[in-house]
């Protein structure tokens, strides 16, 4: 049985300042696994949601969590308080324009344009 210290409980703040949870986590999940939290229960009323785990960066403690850690390896003892909340940040990257994806799929081609005067 986990004791209650190997639990964490967050809450996902919004760049709009609204919040997702809290909800109890054990010490031992992964970073990707609360993206995946945080793209299954994102409100359904926003416009810019994540489509992937790729798509969202959390932060905790003015750090930008890597997928690979687990809430373990991320806990500050500055700054989660036994018992307390954890407040971790959501930010979304915006999908690539229309326009960067073209630039992106075609590779320059080199012309050449000589003008006579």
């Amino acid at each position: 049985m986990a004791s209650v210290q190997d639990q964490l409980e967050i809450k996902f703040r919004l760049i709009d300042g609204s919040d997702i949870g809290p909800k109890t986590f054990p010490a031992a999940t992964s970073v990707a696994t609360l993206k995946e939290s945080v793209i299954a229960q994102w409100p359904k009323e926003k416009e810019s949601a994540p489509r992937t785990v790729k798509d969202v960066k959390l932060i905790s403690a003015g750090k930008i969590l890597e997928n690979n850690r687990t809430l373990g390896e991320c806990q500050s003892p500055l700054c989660d308080v036994p018992g307390g909340v954890t407040t971790m940040h959501v930010v979304v990257q915006p999908p690539p324009l229309e326009k960067e994806k073209k630039i992106i799929k075609e590779p320059k081609q080199n012309k050449c344009v000589c003008v006579i005067l």
